[in-house]
């Protein structure tokens, strides 16, 4: 069993994350799957089938030397592509929820004692909570997003003077350990929004009491070592149709079909396959990111970490 509510070191973070997949796993995405499976699957669909047809027009357009095709296509198929685009956007603002929320809940019960969770109890979290995670939605949409993109933007302009570079670096793994804390303790304190929002910030850099060392290093570099690592695995069913698709391209002997469109037929099925798997694998492990951030969530909390221990005392004089 795992100690949620401890200090950790930046090695603990991400040994501690790996470990609670293995005490947890088959438990934590069998209720997963049932839950966002078929989001992931409508999701992954509308991407694979609407960015097929993007590419094969934008492809065709390019072969045919025609500049404006692509946009006649758009033009000529502007209704379709606004319900589609609002569809996808629809479908990922829901999967992004559910997939955010998912491992609060699912920690906050472990945490409170429970072993095996089952899906019914985590539908019923979120049901109990449907009130807050829509304030939780309005606040990321309103206040949240347009902070970090003018953070992020402001970062991008400062690259042109090399330090924009480390910026960027610095900002984005700081960012998302900010959102998934705010959704941590909104969910796991009787804070509202913006106490939430502020305490997700300021623990970042300090502890509650102040005394003690920043844990802002150990946050940030547990965090930067799991996106690296999440993205490199997702990008290998990337870069393996990429690889294949521009080999077919130079070895393939030319008969006018497969350079007018190169991404219909088996190859092109093939590409977008891949493109899919290499989406549903990056959903998944970010359930990586969003578990070592709860632990760094709980490590944050040190006003509960002699409760804990207190209890857990208490608890092993009563079982002796």
């Amino acid at each position: 069993m795992i100690q949620f509510y401890k200090k950790r070191d930046f090695g603990a973070f991400i040994s501690d994350s790996f470990n609670f997949f293995k005490l947890y796993g088959k438990n934590y995405f069998k209720s997963y799957l049932l839950i966002n499976g078929l989001l992931l699957i409508l999701m992954v669909g509308v991407a694979i089938f609407g960015y097929r047809e993007l590419f094969s027009r934008l492809v065709t357009s390019n072969m045919d030397g025609d500049s404006g095709y692509f946009e006649q296509y758009f033009s000529d198929n502007g209704g379709m592509l606004i319900v589609v685009g609002m569809l996808t956007l629809l479908l990922f603002m829901i999967l992004a929820i559910v997939s955010y929320l998912y491992p609060v809940f699912y920690m906050k019960r472990i945490v409170q004692g429970a072993e095996n969770i089952k899906t019914d109890e985590i539908l019923a979290d979120f049901k109990k909570n449907a009130g807050k995670i829509a304030k939780l939605c309005i606040g990321l949409i309103f206040i949240v997003t347009p902070l970090a993109f003018f953070v992020i933007g402001f970062s991008y302009i400062l690259i042109f003077l090399i330090i924009g570079f480390f910026l960027v670096l610095l900002i984005y793994p700081t960012i998302f350990n900010v959102v998934t804390f705010l959704m941590y303790d909104y969910f796991n304190s009787d804070r509202k929004f913006f106490e939430s929002l502020s305490y997700s910030i300021r623990s970042q850099f300090s502890y509650p009491n102040g005394s003690e060392k920043s844990p802002y290093w150990k946050y940030w570099g547990a965090s930067i070592i799991m996106i690296t690592m999440v993205s490199i695995i997702s990008s290998i069913f990337t870069y393996i149709p990429f690889i294949f698709f521009y080999g077919s391209i130079l070895t393939t002997t030319p008969d006018g079909n497969f350079e007018q469109n190169p991404f219909t037929g088996t190859l092109g099925m093939i590409f977008f396959v891949f493109y899919g798997i290499s989406m549903l694998l990056s959903f998944v492990l970010s359930n990586l990111l969003y578990v070592n951030s709860g632990l760094m969530y709980y490590d944050s909390r040190t006003d509960l970490h002699q409760k804990v221990e207190l209890e857990e005392i208490d608890t092993i004089g009563i079982n002796e």
